[in-house]
């Protein structure tokens, strides 16, 4: 089930940049999150961090882990932990198929998103195989020749359009 945030119009709260840099992304899943009350009016607030942040399956659950949610402001002494665990929800059957897929060599899961949809926070999880540096740099140079193409094409476009006036 590939389902990204942008399709359903929703709010994107934080996006993990770096994970599509240093992974191939394979493919994407929606899973829901088991929060507090603090965490939540926090997450709302956009203070919420994905840097490093990845999921582990255990027990037959999944479990988001380095995800930094700042402590909400107007919260009494009983606030959240910034860094703890937090359960992922999804279906047995989609649990099953990624236990499947963590067990090959060199697969792992990564959070590429967390937004609201429908009121929920809600984390696009991405089952993502890691890149090599060659292969990072193979991907900035494609970007540079990608680049490169559209601004010669614009030059080029540009230059017919003075041409004809």
């Amino acid at each position: 089930m590939v389902v990204v945030a942008q399709d359903t119009g929703s709010k994107v709260l934080a996006r993990n940049r770096k994970a599509r840099h240093d992974f191939f992304i394979e493919e994407t899943f929606e899973a829901g999150i088991a929060l507090q009350g603090t965490e939540v009016k926090s997450m709302r607030a956009g203070k919420v961090n994905l840097k490093d942040s990845y999921a582990k399956v255990e027990g037959g659950e999944i479990f988001l882990y380095n995800m930094h949610v700042n402590p909400y402001e107007q919260a009494s002494s009983f606030n959240h932990d910034p860094l703890r665990p937090r359960k992922l929800l999804m279906h047995r059957r989609e649990i099953n198929r990624l236990i499947g897929y963590v067990q090959e060599k060199g697969y792992t899961l990564v959070p590429l998103s967390v937004y609201l949809r429908k009121g929920m926070v809600k984390v696009e999880l991405a089952l993502a195989k890691g890149k090599k540096f060659f292969d990072k740099r193979r991907t900035l140079a494609e970007k540079d020749a990608k680049r490169e193409m559209e601004r010669a094409f614009k030059d080029r476009k540009l230059g017919r359009e003075k041409g004809q006036d």
